[in-house]
């Protein structure tokens, strides 16, 4: 039983981590300090429903930029939202937007303003460090505000430090455990193989009778 048990936990394992978990290496500094370039950034796999304002996100966007089709960055307004700059801080809804995870504390970047509505179904992205990436803000007379479609989200970015040792743990223990019965059976089968075999006791002869 422990084979089946292992060979179960190593699959199962394998295969809810292809399909609800992935990850991806942060291609440029567009989101630094939050993902240094070169970094391995966890993530789960999404749709647009399950988008949120926060949510730093991969994004299936091919044509709009000529280096890359998957895009990293984070959402600043969802469908309905007013994102605006003033020129020294963003504004959703008129609320001052407070983002401890731009680079260097500026979440304005070339300082430029811009007042936009973010259309239903879409959603306004941005990198965390505004001074290199390039975002929303250069997209904004393309006829949607610069925004993306929101089912173009592919996958969340997450903290998958523990997951990733969970997962791997877990694997590792079904490894075990299907070594284990591999040895355990290999080991029964040799000692068998090696036992004696009991030779049947003969048959005493039957007694003779007088005529």
């Amino acid at each position: 039983m422990l084979v089946p048990l292992g060979v179960l936990l190593l699959a199962g394992t394998w295969l809810l981590g292809d399909s609800v978990f992935g990850g991806h290496s942060a291609d440029s500094d567009a989101m630094r300090p939050t993902y240094e370039q070169g970094d391995v950034v966890f993530t789960k796999k999404i749709d647009g429903t399950e988008v949120h304002r926060g949510d730093a996100v991969f994004s299936y966007l091919p044509g709009r930029y000529t280096d890359t089709d998957l895009v990293f960055q984070r959402v600043i307004g969802v469908g309905g939202d007013r994102v605006s700059c003033d020129g020294h801080q963003v504004l959703v809804n008129g609320e001052p937007l407070h983002e401890t995870y731009v680079a260097g504390g500026d979440p304005v970047g070339d300082g430029k303003s811009y007042d936009v509505t973010v259309p239903e179904g879409r959603l306004f992205v941005m990198g965390d460090n505004r001074v290199t990436s390039r975002d929303s803000r250069y997209f904004l007379a393309d006829g949607q505000n610069g925004t993306i479609p929101a089912d173009a989200v592919r996958e969340r970015a997450f903290d998958g430090a523990v997951l990733a040792l969970t997962m791997v743990g877990v694997m590792i223990g079904g490894f075990v455990l299907a070594l284990v019965g591999s040895g355990c059976g290999l080991a029964g089968y040799l000692i068998m193989r090696r036992a004696p075999r009991t030779q049947p006791t003969p048959a005493a002869p039957a007694a003779l009778q007088s005529p």
